[in-house]
């Protein structure tokens, strides 16, 4: 298996553990938004093989805890989870970022206790999604299943959506709120352009009305914060 990117450590990426985020290829969405397009068009180069990642990894022994694997979409990656299996009997603790749209995947690896830690991406409310994710159609069952494991298992989660000001309004927050209703953990993040997203002229809501958004969502899940920005009273 080849990685395409490599992030050496972040205190960010995992929650509560000092990590290094492995990035794969490939994608089933188009998100006119994303900020990791070459992974998902898979047009980004190799940077290495798994065996030399885990060299790498022996040497970070005592300095990291855990592995962040992220795309693209990895779940579409064969050999993702005898990869997961490898980094665990390392000693170290695996999160694992998804679309949620493989839950047979996310099941063998919750299945297997070889995930400590999930984020999966809400994109939009269910009425907008195919329109969000660049898909002409989009069949949501396996994201509702998805959905559907993670809040009745015993795995760490979080859902998470990035906030695009032509994609999303109030509204959408209500769908959203139904869907993950009762949820342990929510993020709602602000978009923010770069040279990578494959889609120009997109724009960040401002702070206020991601406070405006937030009070919507809080209606369905109490917990939810927003992620790197500061809550308007």
């Amino acid at each position: 298996m080849n990685l395409y990117g490599l992030q050496k450590m972040t205190l960010l990426d995992f929650p509560e553990h000092v990590a290094c985020t492995v990035f794969l290829s490939g994608c089933d969405l188009r998100c006119p938004y994303c900020h990791n397009f070459e992974l998902a068009c898979g047009k980004a180069e190799a940077v290495m093989d798994e065996e030399e990642f885990f060299a790498f990894l022996k040497k970070r022994k005592g300095l990291l805890d855990g592995v962040a694997i992220t795309g693209g979409e990895p779940c579409l990656t064969k050999g993702l989870l005898p990869f997961m299996e490898r980094v665990k009997a390392g000693g170290f603790a695996v999160k694992l970022d998804s679309n949620g749209l493989h839950p047979q995947v996310l099941k063998e690896a919750v299945k297997n206790h070889l995930v400590d830690y999930i984020a999966m991406d809400i994109k939009n409310a269910p009425s907008k999604y195919a329109m969000t994710t660049g898909k002409d159609l989009l069949d949501l069952r396996p994201l509702k299943e998805s959905v559907d494991l993670l809040m009745e298992g015993s795995t760490p989660y979080e859902f998470r959506t990035t906030v695009v000001r032509e994609f999303h309004e109030a509204e959408d927050f209500h769908e959203i709120g139904a869907l993950i209703k009762g949820a342990k953990a929510y993020f709602l993040q602000q978009f923010t352009d770069r040279d990578s997203v494959p889609f120009a002229g997109l724009s960040s809501p401002t702070a206020e009305e991601m406070g405006e958004y937030l009070a919507v969502v809080r209606e369905y899940v109490p917990s939810a914060k927003l992620r790197g920005v500061e809550e308007t009273a």
